[in-house]
């Protein structure tokens, strides 16, 4: 059983408690469901303050709108990945409505005889909510709800429940839940008992001048406390990001190159991070199954180790406020030497998948980055379509695709070599003669480069080797040239 939307200020305002159901019952509740009892809360031993907008959805009957511009394969695409998303949430749907407006109805998105249809479906196939693949302003889902008289939620609120039952670290469930709370807060509104005032008129009593008046609402009290909430939390993930930083920042300073898996969900990361590396990660085939980042290293094969990072897929109209709570975690892209586009080379939309992935690249400013492009899952694509596809990326987008399977290897070989060859060298070639006295100085140049020729004199070794710059540094003194030492100019070898 799913548990999505928003929660009403009423009698379930505060933190669901986890059921304690017979060892029978237990049995016939769905992996969604076992998860989200074994979630736990992000706070100091404390609930989250009555934030938990999780509320149970059996069946549902999604409703698209399709727009000037959007053809019905697209419409249908979507709706299928909507309906996906609804079942890793732990919910199934019971049918499905598409209308076609020119713009989106102010009040309802859809307009008041399409509304009419959507109420009159969920009844009979006994949906408990209407699920919209667009994001409903908090006036169109209170004037939707009221009609359809079934909860109404949107994709950005499934999207949200499935972060938070695969959040694991606690930066991870920050980051969900400050997106939570982004998207609860403007939809809060007082029902019933939550228009209950505090301190107000009459009910002040003894307590005396500024103590009398209109009182202060439930809704304001909760809008208060959410406010005080959100702002801990980007407390606490200002203090991850400024870890994540200091890690980067060491790498730097080894001079340690970074290449990031970014792609659609589901399309292989996590696989592909293992086929390359032999890494264990968690593999799933289900939407989102990695959140947190995973970095591995991959020693290549002139010697240069690269860190492999893999963090959360994206998603078309992934939520603007995720984007934004997960800014710290997007940053290891944005920061990568290369980035690896993985695409699941079988799905009938990659190519719709790929502009996705570039407009979420963009926006967190990642798309000037180095880029290969790489088709995955090929052992499950027809030849035919795989070569059309990759014949269309190619001229459409200007790429050169490379093929793999992280399930069978094929290609992988091929795909550490491009990877080689785009990460930028930064190594120095440097020639000398290191008397036996320092042979540290060429244990180095082994260690933290490429040895080109390597010979025993009398008096020490002649050695050529591709170094990194801090052990040039420390090789200068038998060097035969310096390899910091600025190139004349044109005039000054004419003089």
């Amino acid at each position: 059983m799913g548990r999505l939307g928003p929660c009403r200020p009423d009698g379930d305002r505060a933190l669901s408690e986890k059921r304690q159901l017979p060892e029978d019952d237990q049995q016939r509740l769905t992996r969604a469901e076992l998860r989200r009892q074994r979630r736990d809360v992000i706070e100091d031993g404390a609930p989250r303050e009555g934030v938990d907008i999780i509320r149970p959805v059996e069946r549902a009957v999604i409703v698209g709108v399709q727009l000037p511009g959007r053809s019905t394969a697209e419409v249908e695409a979507s709706l299928d990945e909507l309906e996906a998303l609804l079942d890793t949430a732990g919910a199934t749907v019971a049918e499905r409505v598409v209308q076609r407006r020119d713009t989106p109805h102010a009040a309802t998105f859809i307009g008041g005889g399409k509304v009419d249809e959507v109420a009159d479906l969920v009844a009979a196939t006994g949906a408990d909510a209407a699920v919209f693949d667009d994001e409903l302003t908090p006036a169109q889902q209170r004037t939707l709800e009221e009609r359809v008289r079934q909860k109404v939620l949107d994709r950005t609120i499934v999207i949200l429940d499935i972060f938070a039952q695969h959040a694991t670290s606690r930066e991870g469930k920050a980051q969900v839940e400050l997106a939570q709370l982004a998207y609860l807060l403007p939809r809060l509104r007082g029902w019933g008992e939550a228009l209950s005032r505090q301190a107000g008129g009459r009910a002040a009593g003894g307590v005396g001048i500024g103590g009398r008046g209109p009182g202060e609402t439930q809704l304001e009290v909760d809008r208060r406390r959410i406010m005080r909430r959100i702002s801990k939390l980007k407390r606490d993930l200002d203090g991850y990001a400024q870890i994540r930083r200091t890690k980067a920042g060491e790498r730097e300073r080894h001079h340690v190159q970074v290449a990031a898996l970014v792609g659609y969900t589901n399309a292989g990361k996590s696989s592909l991070l293992n086929a390359v590396t032999g890494a264990d990660v968690k593999v799933e085939d289900r939407l989102f199954a990695t959140l947190d980042p995973t970095v591995r290293q991959l020693e290549l094969d002139d010697g240069r180790e690269v860190v492999l990072t893999d963090t959360v897929g994206f998603v078309r109209k992934l939520p603007h406020g995720l984007v934004e709570a997960f800014t710290s975690t997007l940053e290891e892209s944005a920061r990568a030497d290369v980035l690896l586009h993985v695409v699941d080379a079988s799905h009938p939309e990659a190519q719709a998948q790929i502009a996705a992935v570039n407009e979420v690249l963009e926006e967190i400013g990642a798309a000037g980055l180095p880029q290969q492009l790489v088709l995955n899952k090929i052992d499950q694509t027809d030849p035919a379509e795989l070569a059309a596809l990759a014949r269309r990326v190619t001229v459409e987008l200007g790429a050169d695709p490379v093929l793999v399977s992280a399930h069978s290897g094929e290609g992988v070989a091929e795909l550490v070599e491009r990877l080689t060859s785009l990460l930028p060298s930064p190594r120095l070639r440097v020639r000398g003669h290191v008397p036996y006295a320092r042979q540290d100085l060429v244990a180095l140049a082994h260690r933290r480069g490429t040895v080109v020729e390597e010979a025993h004199t009398d008096s020490g070794t002649l050695l050529v080797a591709d170094v990194d710059p801090d052990a040039a540094v420390e090789m200068r003194e038998y060097l035969d040239d310096d390899p910091f030492a600025r190139p004349p100019e044109p005039w000054e070898r004419e003089g």
